[in-house]
């Protein structure tokens, strides 16, 4: 029943047919069950073990290293080869492709555990009445009509409508579904608003949620998914994952990477259709095999078969230095995807705030001796421990608070007419609340104010064990008076009162309204003297007058305190015993910013990053917390910046549009508002991050570019988050947006630098099938480079250090490639040094040097044809692994130069030296070490097909790859200078060529 909040409690009872004396009976609860179903949130599909472990392979890059690995396999089967060096190749490729895989599956199992958590808020069982008998059965057996009785401190089993009232009201605490900083008082009467939202159904009891005051009878009216908690569930289950801003240029590279090397795998192999017939390789078939091999060994040169590594490497490392910074994330991309969030859509309650309602003003009245003088007293803290100093309006601290008349009668009604309960929580490390938030605020201000006749008061407060400490206080005041009764609060007194007795007195303390408590007082506390004078015109004037500062420009929530001096031997209460009242004072409190929000709010605003307070409190309380913590700085007038759901869903389409780009503020929100809020605004190409902690933040926080939890949330909103923040700070998100940023220019260094090096073998292994001349490298020295020799150095320039500068940029756009126009123009001129300068080596040990056969440069283009003529140098020669080795060296170390290059864009390395990022330095020399091992240690030496190399072969080596440093610097003056750069990029940017980088102008 959708519209029971807005049906009587007859129609709804006579909807379901059910008698609320008597329950459903036994077969109308099977009628009942067939038509609606259990309550119970159903269990989602999930896709088998293999179909996950097929989706890893899923990627072009990959596919076409199996198709290499499996093409280099069946090669060496057709040419007879055999051993290890045969198979070496195609084993390591897929050892790493299933390494992958097996990351990915973990990762992909982990993820829903949200939808599992999501169940534990569901009550486990439920009071019933059923055949006119009330029975304690399973939540899941609760079919719509069923009649549950629920009291507090019970969680609802199901959504239900009141029904009856069994005591003066029912409070009902539902922050996990609406973000709510206090509980909400549910009522008989139904709902007239239009397009009701959850904080409008005071009607209606959500399931999941709790009850913290008051008992009552409701009628089921929704169960399993119909409920506003399965809402949530079926939300969850709707959103999928989306790539992140990285992933999909990877892809977008790897598409056009993989164009690019058909097209040269094709050219090479047309190329060299007249060489398939050379006497060489026994026949044209044999021909074209061979260079079919040669064309397979330029596909796997081409693919930077650890990027995939290397790149989960980085972020991971990335998450160890965030999660120093308190920031824990669970999905290793979204560590990049802050380098470029562009608005931040922020829960308040909890996130913004402490969610621990605090006492921040006290107000009492002084003297009167010249004139009435009120006495403001401001109190710090902003959480539930017993921890906090009170100023005077001056600003100057009160020692000894309970030294002063107003405050410890006010420390004294706190802690008496209170039904909560605070305690310490060793197993968490915080003080936890039993009751309502305001009464705990209560408990927490009779703690700082503390106990009278100690000097050393503070000094041996502070000596407790915290949880001595949590009550120490309000237990000394309710072991000094028995409590004889109590008068709950109701709505038409808006008050409670509690009688007690100490020492042959008897005194009612009252707490309620200021108005209601304002209006039954006759006389007023002074604090100057401790006497009790009479209230007043003037005075209640005055006292009126503060209490709607505090409730309207402070939005406190604000309650007023009184005493009376009672007859002996008054067992009980009557209405008429709350008149002639003596005023004590008024104190407001509220749901405290964090400390640390302003700065945080002001960073963001320097990086070019939107923060949007969203929450389901009313406006009025968002409005003034925003000013508060510095949200509403950049405005001049909040028209058109701050909306609430009501009136947002009213605007005309385009006027949301616009309303969307300039919204600051989102109040009385539920779930589905949140997800549509970022859906809204990705489909604006904002980056969106979304924080939150309660049930009802889930399905936003799996909706956005990137969800991040509070560590003190629910379990729900952490397992659908992407981050979760360990010490619930705001502040703590712009310290991951930094470190996100500087992840990312490190990522986009490596995977340049990986792209050069690999531009550099296809250039090398394309050369020398068009020059004609023997192949340079085997496929097996390629794979090393690849992997070793290219990995390590990759790996280490993810230790680049962070920018100063970082966060002042604006976010980099979300379609920015990662190589594109100047850098790809950069890194081809790299690249094509690199093939040059390793053929060169090749050459230059056949021609010139001294070890070598020094042949005619004419002699090693003919080396196919040596067979069938007579030459003065045996054809053996072509087999010596001399040639090969050098040029492997001179591709090893011309990469580890050029990662030199990498240190920085595009400064020098006179501005960052090698010695600014150790780690790349150490991983330099550490490839040097593994390269010197396969050259010099005979096992190693066979498998690699390389040979020892000599000094002199050692020196053209260096003279070799150093150039590599002078053409980068070259490059990177051109890059400072911006004439240069912008030429390029005009020309490179093509479609057909590389990613389109589109312009969004923020």
């Amino acid at each position: 029943m959708e519209d029971a909040y807005a049906r009587s409690v007859t129609e709804v009872l006579d909807f379901f047919g059910v008698d609320p004396k008597k329950g459903l009976n036994d077969s109308q609860v099977a009628q009942h069950a067939r038509l609606y179903g259990k309550n119970v949130l159903p269990e989602e599909k999930r896709a088998s073990f293999w179909k996950l472990v097929l989706k890893q392979f899923d990627d072009l890059l990959v596919k076409i290293l199996i198709v290499a690995a499996l093409v280099s396999f069946i090669l060496a089967l057709i040419n007879g080869d055999t051993g290890l060096t045969a198979f070496l190749e195609p084993s390591v490729i897929l050892m790493i492709l299933a390494a992958n895989a097996a990351v990915g599956v973990i990762t992909e199992t982990n993820a829903e555990k949200a939808l599992e958590e999501l169940r534990a808020y569901q009550a486990d069982i439920a009071t019933v009445l059923r055949n006119g008998c009330f029975s304690i059965l399973p939540a899941t057996e609760l079919v719509p009509g069923d009649v549950v009785e629920v009291a507090v401190g019970g969680k609802i089993p199901a959504d239900m409508r009141m029904i009856e009232m069994l005591s003066n009201q029912l409070r009902v605490d539902q922050a996990i579904l609406t973000g709510e900083s206090c509980s909400v008082e549910k009522e008989l009467e139904s709902t007239t608003a239009t397009n009701a939202v959850y904080q409008d159904k005071t009607s209606i009891l959500f399931s999941g949620t709790v009850v913290v005051a008051g008992r009552a009878r409701a009628v089921v009216v929704g169960v399993g998914t119909q409920t506003a908690m399965g809402g949530i569930h079926d939300s969850m289950l709707r959103t999928e994952d989306e790539a992140t801003p990285l992933k999909k240029k990877l892809d977008e590279f790897g598409t056009f990477l993989a164009k690019v090397i058909a097209g040269i795998c094709v050219l090479v192999w047309i190329v060299n259709i007249g060489h398939f017939r050379d006497p060489a390789h026994g026949g044209f078939l044999r021909g074209a095999i061979h260079y079919f091999k040669i064309a397979v060994a330029l596909a796997v040169a081409a693919i930077p078969e650890g990027l995939p590594a290397v790149v989960t490497t980085c972020l991971a490392l990335g998450t160890k230095r965030m999660a120093r910074l308190n920031a824990i994330v669970r999905s290793l991309p979204s560590v990049e995807t802050l380098g470029c969030t562009t608005v931040i859509c922020s829960d308040k309650t909890g996130t913004l705030t402490t969610n621990m309602m605090s006492v921040s003003k006290v107000c009492v009245l002084h003297t009167v001796q010249h004139a009435p003088v009120i006495s403001e007293y401001s109190v710090s803290g902003t959480t539930y421990a017993p921890e906090g100093i009170i100023f005077d309006s001056t600003g100057h601290q009160i020692e000894l608070p309970a030294q002063t008349p107003c405050l410890l009668h006010i420390a004294m009604c706190s802690a008496l007419c209170n039904e909560s309960i605070l305690q310490y929580n060793p197993d968490k490390g915080n003080y936890e609340k039993i009751g309502e938030s305001t009464e705990v605020a209560l408990r927490v201000l009779a703690e700082k104010i503390g106990l009278p006749g100690f000097d050393s008061m503070p000094s041996s407060l502070n000596m407790l064990s915290k949880h001595e400490r949590a009550s120490y206080c309000n237990h000394y005041w309710e072991d000094h008076f028995k409590k004889i009764s109590v008068a709950d609060f109701t709505r038409d007194r808006k008050m409670m009162s509690v009688l007690c007795s100490r020492n042959q007195l008897q005194i009612m303390f009252s707490k309620g309204a200021p108005e209601s408590i304002i209006s039954r007082c006759t006389s007023i506390l002074c604090n100057d003297d401790g006497s009790a004078i009479p209230l007043t015109t003037s005075i209640r004037a005055e006292l009126e007058s503060r209490f709607r500062s505090f409730a309207g420009k402070e939005t406190l929530r604000c309650l007023a305190l009184a005493f009376k001096r009672m007859p002996m031997g008054l067992q009980s209460l009557a209405h008429n015993d709350e008149n002639d009242l003596t005023f004590i004072g008024l104190v407001g409190m509220l749901d405290p910013p964090r400390e640390e929000v302003r700065n945080a709010m002001l960073s963001c605003m320097t990086a070019g990053i939107r923060v949007i307070v969203v929450t389901g409190d009313n406006k009025s309380t968002a409005e003034s917390l925003c000013r508060k913590i510095g949200a509403f700085d950049h405005l001049e007038d909040l028209a058109g910046h701050s909306y609430t759901a009501t009136e947002f869903d009213e605007l005309p389409a385009l006027q949301k549009t616009l309303a969307l780009q300039r919204m600051a503020l989102f109040t009385r929100v539920e779930p589905s508002h949140k997800r549509m809020l970022v859906e809204a605004l990705r489909h604006q190409n904002e980056v969106v991050a979304m924080t939150g902690d309660g049930v009802n933040d889930a399905p936003a926080l799996k909706k956005a570019d990137i969800g991040i939890a509070m560590g003190s949330g629910t379990a729900v909103a952490k397992s659908a988050s992407d981050m979760v923040l360990a010490d619930d700070n705001f502040a703590t998100i712009v310290a991951a947006i930094a470190e996100g940023r500087a992840i990312y220019n490190n990522t986009k260094q490596f995977i340049r630098y990986m792209i050069s090096s690999n531009i550099g073998e296809v250039v090398c292994i394309f050369v020398a099938a068009v020059l004609g001349i023997p192949d340079t490298l085997a496929p097996v020295q390629l794979l090393w480079v690849n992997l070793v020799t290219d990995g390590l150095p990759a790996t280490a320039i993810g230790f680049n250090k962070q920018d100063s500068d970082v966060m002042k940029v604006k976010p980099r756009k979300v379609n920015e490639a990662v190589v594109s126009g100047w850098l790809f123009f950069r890194y081809l001129v790299i690249g094509a040094y690199v093939g040059v300068a390793t053929v060169a080596g090749f050459i230059w040990w056949f021609v010139y040097s001294d070890s070598g056969p020094q042949l005619p440069y004419s002699e090693l283009m003919n080396f196919d044809s040596c067979s069938t003529r007579e030459t003065t140098y045996p054809c053996s020669i072509f087999d010596d692994r001399h040639p090969s080795t050098v040029s492997m060296t001179v591709l090893v170390v011309v990469e580890m130069f050029n990662a030199l290059n990498n240190l920085s864009e595009n400064q020098s390395l006179v501005v960052i030296p090698p010695w600014s990022n150790l780690w790349l330095v150490g991983s330099i020399i550490l490839t040097m070490i593994l390269h010197i091992l396969i050259l010099y240690v005979h096992p190693l030496s066979v498998l690699f097909s390389v040979t020892p190399l000599s000094w002199a072969d050692w020196t053209v080596v260096l003279y070799l790859s150093f150039p590599v440093i002078i053409i980068d610097e070259v490059l990177k003056f051109f890059s400072r200078s911006s004439t240069g750069m912008r030429w390029f990029n005009f020309r490179w940017r093509r479609p057909d060529l590389l990613p389109k980088r589109e312009s969004r102008d923020k």
